[in-house]
């Protein structure tokens, strides 16, 4: 590897290394095998920079809000996970050099509406500022009257 190539983006690739793999093969159409798409995961990871690394979180991103917006048939659950994902670590690259942060904003954007549909009901409109107050929490009983 070269010395000037920056290395500084690996420290971000953990959690959706483990997370998304599984959850974007059940994505795809027709679905692939999570090992699959495991090893293409691995391959951009050991082999790659952190361009083709975001291209693949950008690719993963139209997926996850494919689904959300209903323009594509897929697993809402695995849909939410790689969009959770994508957000944490997407929001991480404030603390790196480059331009990752900048670069990643719309897809930002995207995935927070996306994650918000996908977290309500199917038809359930957005939440928003005139939707009125959420009901007041269930108080928890004493410690003692606890089941």
């Amino acid at each position: 590897m070269s010395g000037r190539r920056s290395l500084v983006w690996l420290g971000l690739t953990p959690e959706p290394e483990r997370e998304l793999p599984a959850s974007v093969a059940a994505l795809r159409r027709p679905p692939v095998h999570p090992g699959t798409e495991r090893r293409r995961v691995q391959r951009l990871i050991l082999h790659g920079g952190q361009r083709g690394w975001l291209r693949y979180l950008a690719e993963v991103t139209d997926l996850v809000t494919s689904v959300a917006d209903g323009t594509r048939h897929g697993d809402r659950a695995a849909a939410l996970l790689a969009g959770e994902v994508i957000l944490d670590h997407h929001h991480m690259l404030i603390g790196l050099p480059g331009t990752g942060y900048a670069r990643t904003s719309r897809q930002r954007e995207a995935l927070e509406t996306a994650v918000r549909r996908l977290r309500g009901p199917c038809d359930a409109p957005a939440a928003g500022p005139d939707a009125g107050p959420s009901p007041a929490p269930t108080p928890m009983p004493p410690a003692g009257e606890r089941p």
